[in-house]
């Protein structure tokens, strides 16, 4: 389960990196008021979470702290 879900961390990663990479970043750029574009990730639990499946409902903050999963 860990190694699988570091493999998607990192493909993740590297998607992104590679999308910036290719000068991506102009075509994905959004400015304040803009509606945020549909997407879909694989949920943990199996199956698929889509961005649509949360519009109308209440605004959810994610927010990560590096050191958390590190020994500092």
């Amino acid at each position: 389960m860990q190694t699988s879900l570091w493999k998607r961390l990192i493909m993740a990663v590297l998607l992104s990196w590679a999308l910036l990479g290719l000068g991506a970043s102009h075509v994905l750029a959004l400015q304040v008021g803009d509606k945020a574009p549909d997407f879909t990730l694989p949920a943990t639990t199996g199956g698929d979470i889509k961005l649509a499946d949360y519009a109308g409902k209440k605004p959810v903050v994610v927010f990560f702290y590096i050191y958390a999963f590190g020994n500092a």
